[in-house]
Order: C-alpha cells, then structure tokens, then sequence
C-alpha cells in the first residue's frame, strides 16, 4: 500500500544519505591514509616483532600474505598525493581489491594446512599441498631477493612456534612470550584458548577490509551519480 511506498522511499533516501556521505569521506585523504598505516603496520609487526625479535620463521604463504597487504598500501599512496582525482582512487581501489582477494585466498591456503597439520586426522595431510621456500610472486616480482629478510620464506607452512637459535640470550618478555606461544602449539590470538590462528585473523582482517573497500566504492558511485543528476 501506499505506507509501503513510503518505507520504500525513506529507505532509499536514507541509503543516498548514507552513501553520499561516504563518498565525501573517499574524497578525501584520511580513509586512505588509515588504510595504509593498518595494512602497513601488520607488515611491520609481523617481520619486526613476531620474525625477529619472536623467532618464528615466515612460510611460504606468510610472506604473500605480507605481500597482499602492502598492495593495499601501495595503492592507497595514489589518493593520499592526490584524493580528489577518480584515477587515483580507482588505481587504490583495483590495487586493495586485488590485495585482499589476493590475501584472502592465501590465508584460506595457510588456514587448511594449519588444521591439517594439528588435526587429530591421520589422513588430513593426504594429497594436501605443501609451501614451498622458493616463492612465485604475482607479476614475476623477485621480491625475495630484493628484500630476503622480509619477502623469503624460511618456515613450514602451519608450524608457527618460535625457533629460538642455540646460544640466544632473552630478555624475560621475550622468554615468556615465546613459551606462552609455544605451549599453545603456535600463534593464537588468544593463546590459551587455541582461539583465532595467524591465518583466521588475516583472514578476517581481509574479509573487513575488502567490505571497507566495497561500501567506499559504493559511495563513490553514488556521488558521482547524484553529482550527475544535478
């Protein structure tokens, strides 16, 4: 009836609203700048924290897992310099975009052998494909021998524990942090509950991502046509 229509139209008035205003924000640089600290920033901690001061070796699919998110802030620097240009910011969303499909495929990957490797399942393993320790970059990218301490990897896939070299001296932190992650078999974002691996939270942190990328689009889509209309 007619109070159907009007729902109708208030809910498509409210959906214009919303991302109209959203297309304002991917005008301008702070969204992208955000993105690029975020993604960035997990690069950053998962070689300088968890690789070298952790020990725990990166595996094949870690390092294009690192590789997926810096494709999300290599792109967001194009609407940083210049965020009211449509090219730039259609250059950042096919870089992020591929990025997180890119990771989220990855992350899958590492996720399956992860479960594999600590299954109870003597047959789990069976016909599943391992990591290799010479990488295929997207693109034919040699970035392992570009950066070797960042992109090659040097671990087995699904054995995340700590490998401390003989002789080591740790600090007490360190000491508990890294028996706190070993005692649990691994990296968990929370350790003693076996809760969330390092491929679940890249996982997740790329599906969110990946949404982000998707409703600032939309928003970018629906100024442009508003701006049209008008």
């Amino acid at each position: 009836g007619l109070g159907d229509v009007y729902k109708r139209q208030e809910l498509f008035m409210t959906f214009n609203s919303f991302f109209g205003r959203v297309g304002l924000w991917e005008q301008q640089r702070w969204p992208w700048i955000v993105i690029a600290i975020l993604s960035a920033s997990l690069v950053l901690i998962a070689h300088n924290v968890f690789q070298v001061w952790l020990y725990m070796k990166p595996c094949e699919q870690c390092v294009y897992i690192r590789f997926a998110f810096l494709c999300m802030t290599f792109g967001c620097l194009f609407p940083i310099v210049f965020p009211k240009s449509l090219a730039c910011r259609i250059i950042s969303y096919v870089c992020g975009v591929y990025g997180c499909i890119y990771g989220i495929m990855c992350s899958l990957k590492l996720d399956s052998i992860h479960r594999a490797i600590h299954s109870d399942d003597l047959d789990a393993m069976f016909g599943m494909q391992g990591c290799s320790l010479e990488p295929h970059y997207p693109f034919g990218l040699p970035l392992e021998k570009w950066a070797p301490d960042w992109f090659l990897p040097t671990g087995d896939c699904g054995y995340d524990n700590s490998d401390v070299p003989m002789g080591t001296v740790l600090s007490p932190l360190q000491e508990s942090i890294i028996n706190m992650y070993n005692d649990a078999g691994g990296w968990y974002l929370i350790p003693s509950m076996k809760f969330m691996s390092m491929a679940q939270c890249c996982l997740l942190g790329f599906t969110v991502a990946l949404l982000i990328y998707i409703v600032l689009f939309s928003g970018m889509v629906v100024k442009h046509r508003t701006t049209m209309q008008k």
